[in-house]
């Protein structure tokens, strides 16, 4: 039984460092995002740590969304803000999903766990912007000047404020519904190799 289980341990531990790797190489594949300012992009690098948080508990997610951000801090162009506030937001989404469907492991407990963390994700993201990522941006780019940003796409939208409530946090909630999405489609095939069961 002991044996058993340093082996269990030592392939969760493996899995978990293979699904930072990929998240790591996911952040670097980002694409511009639709309807929204320039220097915001659009990547799917939470999936690896949903899937881990999935099959292995809320603090293997947490450790993806930890490992990934530390690979790709060596190469970062936002002085290390743009890493910190993506493992935030990653984690904040990624507990709460992982922590729900421990409590209920079906279908229905991985959904509404999902959904309950895109949505505080979501929400989550306008402290997080407004009071950490911004005031870092705004040392390297006038704050009038990431405001006219969100205004050549909507013109009404005035101060900083509205302009993440208007913008970044309907961004982040369809963000989390595609990582959703995702995993709902490759889990379930996954699920004998993240179990070992192959």
């Amino acid at each position: 039984m002991p044996q058993k289980n340093t082996t269990s341990r030592t392939r969760r531990l493996t899995v978990t460092a293979m699904l930072s790797a990929v998240a790591a190489v996911l952040m670097y594949l980002e694409l511009p995002a639709p309807l929204m300012p320039s220097f915001i992009k659009l990547d799917i690098s939470e999936l690896p740590a949903l899937l881990a948080g999935f099959a292995y508990g809320p603090v293997h997610g947490v450790i993806v969304c930890l490992v990934k951000n530390l690979i790709k801090l060596p190469s970062t162009n936002t002085a290390a803000v743009g890493e910190l506030c993506n493992f935030l937001l990653g984690a904040v989404f990624v507990l709460p999903a992982s922590l729900i469907y421990r409590r209920h492991k079906s279908r229905k407990g991985a959904l509404v766990g999902a959904l309950v963390g895109a949505v505080v994700m979501a929400l989550l993201s306008l402290p997080i912007n407004y009071f950490i990522t911004y005031p870092v941006y705004a040392k390297f780019m006038p704050i009038d000047t990431i405001i006219s940003m969100y205004q050549a796409i909507r013109p009404g939208v005035n101060g900083l404020l509205e302009c993440l409530a208007l913008f970044n946090v309907p961004f982040t909630f369809l963000k989390g519904l595609l990582d959703v999405a995702l995993c709902f489609l490759i889990y379930k095939p996954l699920s004998p190799v993240l179990h070992g069961k192959k």
